[in-house]
């Protein structure tokens, strides 16, 4: 049984009020959109797999919207951001989910498509999409911008190279963004979870090998999709002079790495 928080729990948020989140058609993303539909919440799940969106539609209802987006593409972004009509466009909380990783060769062998790829969906559609949501809450003086980072922003692994980067600017451009937005009421949190199983995340980072990506999560007692979405609903309940400026989660089984020393190197 999943932990959803019950509509009874559901505190000081306006029901008019939208929630977006990216990326929302597996993973994290998905999760979050049951446990905010769930806790009381108008959940806007937008996501490039509109199939995958429609089942969610059917399993939440009334409450959850559909929004067909490919966070990379400038002219989808805008499309789907000014389909929105009523209350559904008045967003009060953005969770930026949508990302990615491809591959894990160093850094010499790697295929620079694949950088190419998670540039411009880690950064480029997350700033894309920040810049249209912001003045909206800019207006109204009120809202809340949740980051998905990673720990491999902070803690860097062999093959992690780019994605690892791309994670680092999420941390830093959440924090240069709260700087900014100093003086509003408006909230800005980088979570960094790390090893999370029950995604898609291995199996698009390995191309669909799901030897290999279950290979990664094997004997391992790891996140859970829940536990990140579960995070976010605490995030978005908490009082509204409190900011949390970055929550990195791992579960117990994973820590940091030991610092690398290569011996007699010619």
């Amino acid at each position: 049984m999943k932990d959803y928080h019950s509509l009874e729990q559901t505190i000081g948020k306006d029901a008019d009020m939208a929630i977006l989140i990216t990326g929302a058609s597996a993973g994290f993303g998905a999760e979050m959109c049951r446990v905010l539909v769930h806790a009381g919440y108008k959940v806007i799940g937008a996501a490039r797999r509109l199939d995958k969106l429609h089942h969610l539609q059917a399993e939440l209802g009334a409450a959850f919207l559909p929004l067909q987006m490919d966070v990379a593409d400038k002219s989808s972004v805008d499309s789907a951001l000014a389909s929105l009509q009523g209350t559904w466009a008045d967003i009060d909380l953005l969770v930026n989910n949508a990302g990615l990783a491809l591959g894990m060769e160093p850094a010499q062998e790697a295929n620079y498509a694949d950088w190419e790829t998670m540039i411009h969906t880690n950064i480029l559609g997350l700033t894309y999409v920040t810049r249209q949501i912001l003045p909206r809450m800019i207006a109204k003086n009120a809202g809340y911008i949740i980051n998905l980072g990673s720990t491999a922003g902070a803690w860097p692994y062999k093959g992690g190279n780019v994605y690892g980067a791309t994670k680092a600017f999420v941390r830093q451009f959440s924090l240069n963004l709260r700087t900014d937005l100093a003086g509003t009421r408006i909230r800005v949190t980088n979570i960094a979870p790390g090893l999370c199983g029950d995604t898609e995340f291995s199996n698009v980072r390995f191309r669909g090998d799901d030897k290999q990506a279950a290979a990664v999560y094997e004997n391992i007692s790891y996140l859970q999709p829940a536990d990140i979405a579960n995070t976010v609903l605490w995030l978005y309940q908490t009082p509204a002079h409190m900011n949390v400026n970055n929550i990195e989660i791992m579960p117990v089984s994973q820590t940091f790495a030991g610092l690398s020393v290569t011996r007699d190197l010619a």
